[in-house]
């Protein structure tokens, strides 16, 4: 696979980069020129080579800095991993599906050798080599949540399936976009998406709820969300805006193409076998416009996208108070040119 890992920071001096082939895999979240809220699921299938989605759990140039990060946020803050009691199956589900996808498809990085239910974990990028027993906890340094999650680009919840809902009783989140676990533990589906704009009104939580709980062991679903953030933080937690709230206020129109990042969410949905509970994987991806505007089609694109951008969105995206100095900057890369369908670059 040959992955070169980055050294890099996503806190104080911020020295997180993408390469030239991180940007060209960036998974560019608008379609059109244009957005609104959507469902916008398909089925999380192996997609083209070298793109996010040729795996099932995508590992990249940022892992090893990722986890270190998070190992920072739960030294700090326990709390924002949490499992109820009855959750402790669908932890061992979440483990067994994140060691047989990395094994299977980063072979020279991930290793997983199975003796009855005596298992041998190699995690070489992080110096893991750990021999334990499924389903018995003693065995793990941690739940087996836990103990799989410090080792998983993106955040984790799981849902449990019962009354005709979904409720997250289970989570590893430590690189969100201003929700807090802490406080939507134990709400309902309705409940902790209440906070969305517009999307309720228009029945989509009522669609995707439908859909979710006949989704299929085997099955696996994803889609795309996106929100704006400046500087490369990954911790935009509420439990830290005093942190990170205030720098909107410090962005000028000299460092936008620096600090201005759009930031992606590939999230996907997969039903796990034993628990029959449902783990929603919410990878975060940042770029920075200066590294964005590389590609002439997302230029043009994002111009145009936040140009229209409902008001109430553009709130909710947390860019409201910087709307006009992000599309003047975005201008000048809009050439008024056609672009075509689908995010990913021009061939």
């Amino acid at each position: 696979m040959g992955i070169q890992f980055n050294d890099e920071t996503f806190r104080n001096d911020f020295t997180y980069r993408n390469s030239a082939a991180g940007i060209a895999r960036f998974p560019f979240p608008f379609p059109e020129d244009d957005y609104m809220y959507s469902v916008n699921i398909e089925p999380h299938v192996p997609g083209r080579p070298g793109s996010v989605f040729e795996h099932a759990f995508d590992v990249d140039e940022h892992y090893v800095s990722e986890m270190a990060d998070r190992a920072r946020v739960l030294a700090d803050d326990p709390l924002r991993c949490q499992s109820l009691p009855h959750m402790t199956l669908a932890g061992w589900d979440l483990l067994e599906l994140i060691m047989e996808s990395k094994a299977r498809d980063y072979p020279d990085l991930f290793q997983l050798t199975k003796n009855g239910n005596r298992w041998h974990w190699v995690n070489k990028p992080l110096g893991i080599d750990d021999t334990f027993t499924f389903l018995d906890e003693t065995t793990l340094p941690y739940g087996p949540m836990e103990y799989i999650t410090r080792q998983a680009q993106g955040d984790f919840t799981l849902q449990d399936q019962r009354e005709d809902n979904l409720w997250i009783e289970a989570g590893m989140v430590t690189s969100q976009a201003d929700w807090s676990l802490d406080f939507d533990i134990g709400m309902s589906f309705h409940e902790w998406h209440a906070p969305v704009p517009l999307a309720g009104g228009m029945g989509i939580f009522d669609r995707a709820l439908k859909f979710l709980l006949k989704l299929q062991y085997g099955a696996p679903v994803r889609r795309f969300n996106w929100t704006m953030t400046v500087d490369p933080l990954l911790d935009t937690s509420p439990e830290n805006y005093p942190k990170w709230g205030p720098t909107k206020t410090t962005l000028t129109p000299d460092t936008v193409g620096q600090r201005q990042h759009l930031r992606v969410e590939l999230q996907t949905l997969f039903r796990l076998p034993r628990s029959n509970a449902i783990v929603f994987p919410i990878r975060c991806y940042l770029i920075s416009f200066e590294d964005l505007v590389t590609v002439p089609k997302w230029g043009r694109r994002l111009h145009r996208v936040l140009q229209t951008l409902p008001e109430e969105l553009a709130e909710y995206k947390g860019f409201a108070r910087n709307r006009e100095m992000l599309v003047n900057w975005l201008a000048q890369y809009d050439d008024g040119k056609p672009t075509s369908l689908g995010w990913w670059p021009e061939e």
